[in-house]
């Protein structure tokens, strides 16, 4: 991301979680938490895709927060295979949410980030002591066939998939999607990490957000 990026930790529930904030140039209308691909698979905070969720996300004028799940980077502790993955995400929510109480929340995640995203959006909505539930939801190549995914997810939730993923096959994310009326955004003849569609991916991203606003 750019040069301003404020690098900080908050504490989480094995350790110190390294976190990566951006502000909008325009009014604050929100934040966004976001989530990385696969740990064991080379996946930080920093990743492409991820970085363009964020970038995305200014446009639309939120606070983006990425973070490192545990073991990953300045993040304490170690792989947990999913589960203490979706702690650390709730963690770094819990902590925006105290840092600024009332501002709208949403959460994005790319493939196996999107999977903690769907788990950790699912989790707050089950919480009767949350203040408010999750606007809205952003999964990017959501790894469905590797993970299990809510069995469904708010109707307005943003989905985009790459036809030639070859990491997780759209077959697998349509056949998630298909018993919730979920429509899925595909990109022709694009794979898993959108090579050479990044600015695309950001553009398609606003265009949806502000379709279902």
């Amino acid at each position: 991301m750019k040069q301003d990026t404020r690098r900080e930790s908050i504490a989480g529930p094995t350790g110190l979680i390294a976190c990566a904030v951006d502000e909008p140039v325009h009014a604050l209308r929100g934040v966004v938490v976001l989530c990385h691909p696969h740990p064991q698979h080379g996946g930080t905070m920093d990743n492409k895709v991820v970085q363009t969720l964020a970038r995305a996300f200014l446009q639309l004028g939120y606070r983006a927060v990425r973070f490192n799940f545990r073991g990953v980077g300045g993040s304490d502790g170690t792989w947990d295979e999913g589960r203490g993955e979706i702690d650390d995400a709730l963690a770094v929510v819990a902590a925006q949410r105290l840092a600024a109480p009332g501002l709208a929340l949403a959460l994005g995640g790319f493939s196996f980030g999107g999977y903690v995203a769907a788990q950790a959006a699912a989790r707050l909505a089950a919480d009767p002591l949350q203040p408010a539930p999750v606007e809205r939801l952003v999964l990017v190549g959501p790894a469905t066939s590797r993970f299990e995914l809510p069995a469904a997810v708010a109707p307005d939730t943003v989905v985009i998939h790459g036809e030639a993923d070859d990491v997780v096959p759209l077959a697998a994310t349509l056949a998630w999607a298909r018993p919730q009326g979920l429509p899925v955004i595909v990109f022709p003849g694009v794979g898993h990490f959108f090579h050479g569609q990044l600015t695309l991916l950001k553009n398609q991203l606003v265009q949806a957000w502000h379709a279902g606003a």
